[in-house]
């Protein structure tokens, strides 16, 4: 019998409290998760349940004050935060709400900044960007800045910044949170193609549409995992109050 693959990603027993005015706030509690490679996992819940907190977790942006985070079979506890960032930028892909882009860089130089800082060379990331912003359809937008674009259009060059180096595992943090509805559209069409192409993808929202495009979606509702489910009629894998969680803004 042929040994099960080693997950790209496993979080062992998570947890993250947050201390700041008033009562601490219990983020993530105690929270096991695996993620094969290929899989498109869509983490959903209410606001304020701790998603984003978990994908943080998960991306080494915060660290959890218990618990183990294993990448590809490598442990990640004793990682600190110049190691963590080689890590975003070679095998960790991460796209946020609110896009995050240099706003005095052009859209090429967005791009392109992430390889140069792992050492590919400049006509090596000319080329990546180009066919990144072709495919994302931002041909012709190289030299504007982010400000001279429309909301989806900075979300679409955050993704090729997060893909352009090829990342296994790429992290979304309610990528579409701060976009319309046509933008919504988009970014759930662009996740569905680059996963079908076995991109590993972990999209943390509160919108139903989005986490339709994933073929397991775990809710997650105060700082725990109450359903983990495969959307192709796999039965499920947790059980929990899922089934009575209205997703909201």
């Amino acid at each position: 019998m042929s040994e099960r693959p080693v997950p790209l990603l496993r979080a062992e027993g998570l947890v993250k409290t947050h201390h700041g005015e008033g009562a601490p706030a219990h983020a993530v509690r105690g929270v096991d998760l695996s993620v094969e490679r290929g899989e498109f996992v869509a983490v959903t819940g209410p606001s304020g349940a701790g998603k984003s907190t978990l994908l943080h977790l998960l991306g080494g942006l915060q660290r959890p004050d218990e618990g183990s985070l294993l990448l590809d079979g490598e442990r990640t506890d004793g990682w600190r935060e110049a190691r963590w960032a080689v890590e975003r930028r070679r095998r960790i892909g991460i796209v946020f709400q609110f896009f995050n882009l240099v706003s005095n860089l052009s859209v090429a130089d967005n791009v392109e900044l992430p390889a140069l800082l792992t050492g590919v060379s400049p006509r090596q990331a000319r080329a990546e960007r180009e066919d990144l912003l072709s495919e994302l359809g931002l041909t012709g937008k190289e030299r504007a800045l982010p400000g001279e674009l429309s909301g989806g259009e900075q979300q679409r060059v955050a993704l090729a910044r997060a893909l352009v180096n090829r990342p296994p595992l790429l992290l979304a943090d309610e990528p579409a949170g701060s976009l319309d509805s046509k933008g919504t559209r988009e970014v759930m069409r662009l996740l569905a193609r680059f996963h079908q192409r076995g991109q590993t993808i972990v999209l943390v929202t509160h919108d139903a549409r989005l986490a339709s495009a994933a073929d397991r979606v775990i809710s997650f509702f105060d700082g725990r995992i109450t359903d983990d489910a495969d959307l192709d009629g796999t039965p499920s894998r947790g059980s929990g109050i899922s089934g009575v969680l209205e997703l909201r803004d």
